[in-house]
């Protein structure tokens, strides 16, 4: 297959969206297997979730969380 070069360097940030947004519409199409590590990593979380070893939380906390974690000082 040939490489296709794009000047994204020259693009703008709306015109680098919007190419972003055409190549998911087009992917999205298509049908793609997980692999099949996905499967047992899954399990594992599934039963780390369980057993009490780990816990999760709503997106909002998660992202204030994160801000905080990685915000300059």
């Amino acid at each position: 297959m040939e490489k296709i070069e794009i000047p994204l360097a020259q693009m703008t940030l709306a015109q680098k969206l919007d190419l972003m947004e055409m190549l998911w519409a087009d992917l999205s199409k298509q049908s793609l297997d997980s692999p099949d590590w996905h499967e047992s990593l899954l399990a594992e979380r599934e039963a780390a979730l369980l057993d009490g070893r780990c816990t999760f939380s709503d997106w909002e906390e998660a992202k204030q969380r994160i801000r905080q974690n990685v915000s300059c000082k």
